[in-house]
C-alpha cells in the first residue's frame, strides 16, 4: 500500500498499516525459524485461519465484509427476491426438465418486471433504498438482477459455495457480488436491510428462506415488511397455511403475514401502500 492509496484514517494513526508489516515480514532471511508456520503473521496464515478453532472468527469476517462494502456503496434498504434456480426464462422454457417448470417460466418474466419497477424506485433515492437483492444465481435470481440491470440500476447477489458450484449470473453488480460459506450469515444479510420480500416458486432453498423470514417476522425479531408470494396456485399446492391455523400451531393473525400476488404490478402496489417504517 502506497501513501497515495492510504485512507485518511490510515494516515491518521501512528502504527504501520497491516499491509506494510506483511510486506516487511516477507523481506527477512530464509532460515528454519522464518520458514516455520509458527513465525508467519496470523492474519496472513491461511492454514491457521482455516482451523476449526477459528470458525467464530470466520463467521465474524463473513458478516463484516458484505456489511462494510454495502455501507460503503450507500445501500440502506433492499427488496429481497427468493425463487427457484431451475425456473427457465420464457425463451428457454421449451428446454425445461418438466412441463411444470416450463409453465413456471412466466414467473421469470414477472420477476424481471418486478425488479425493473423496484429499481426505478431505487434510482429515485440515488440507489440507496429498495435495491434488489437476490441469491446471485440462475433462474428467478438471474431475472431479478437482469431487471435491475436493464433500467440502469445496481443489484446485489448473495451467492454461496455449493458442492456443484454455480457462478454468479452476469447481471449482478460486480462490486455487490458476494460469496458465502455459511448459510446462516448469508440469510442474515438477506434480511438485515429488507424493506420487502418477494418469493417466487422454488424448491428447498426457497422454502428455507421463506420460513426463516416468516419466523423472524412472526416472533417480532425483525420489523414487519410485505411478504409477497407470487403464484397462489403453486404455493397453496405445497403449503396448507390454513391447516396450520386450524391446528393451532400458528394463529389466524399469522395468515395475514402473507400476500399472494400474480404480477409485478400487484406486488409493487402493495409495497407502495405499505406504511413507512
Amino acid at each position: 500500500m502506497t501513501d497515495a492509496t492510504k485512507t485518511a484514517e490510515d494516515r491518521a494513526h501512528p502504527f504501520p498499516h497491516s499491509d506494510e508489516d506483511a510486506a516487511r515480514a516477507r523481506q527477512i532471511p530464509d532460515t528454519p525459524q522464518t520458514r516455520s508456520p509458527a513465525y508467519q503473521l496470523a492474519f496472513t496464515d491461511r492454514d491457521f485461519l482455516l482451523r476449526e478453532e477459528l470458525r467464530p472468527v470466520r463467521l465474524q469476517l463473513e458478516l463484516l465484509k458484505p456489511q462494510m462494502l454495502l455501507d460503503e456503496a450507500g445501500v440502506e434498504s433492499t427488496v429481497v427476491m427468493f425463487g427457484g434456480a431451475r425456473i427457465p426464462s420464457p425463451e428457454n422454457a421449451a428446454h425445461a426438465r418438466t412441463p411444470a417448470l416450463a409453465r413456471l417460466s412466466a414467473y421469470y418474466e414477472e420477476a424481471r418486471l418486478f425488479a425493473q419497477d423496484m429499481t426505478r424506485r431505487s434510482l429515485e433515492s440515488g440507489g440507496r433504498d429498495f435495491v434488489i437483492a437476490t441469491g446471485g444465481g440462475p433462474g428467478v435470481m438471474e431475472a431479478g438482477n437482469l431487471g435491475a440491470h436493464e433500467v440502469g440500476g445496481k443489484s446485489i447477489g448473495l451467492g454461496i459455495v455449493l458442492p456443484h458450484e454455480q457462478a454468479p449470473n452476469i447481471y449482478v453488480t460486480p462490486e455487490l457480488c458476494f460469496n458465502f460459506h455459511y448459510f446462516a450469515i448469508r440469510k442474515m444479510h438477506f434480511l438485515m436491510r429488507a424493506r420487502a420480500i418477494a418469493i417466487f416458486p422454488g424448491g428447498f432453498g426457497t422454502l428455507d428462506e421463506t420460513f426463516e423470514a416468516l419466523t423472524l417476522i412472526q416472533t417480532r425479531r425483525m420489523a414487519r415488511v410485505p411478504v409477497l408470494m407470487f403464484g397462489r396456485a403453486f404455493w397453496e399446492g405445497i403449503i396448507n397455511w390454513k391447516a396450520l391455523a386450524e391446528a393451532g400451531t400458528i394463529s389466524e393473525e399469522d395468515l395475514g403475514l402473507i400476500h399472494y400476488v400474480e404480477t409485478a404490478q400487484e406486488a409493487v402496489a402493495i409495497i407502495e401502500s405499505w406504511p413507512a417504517p
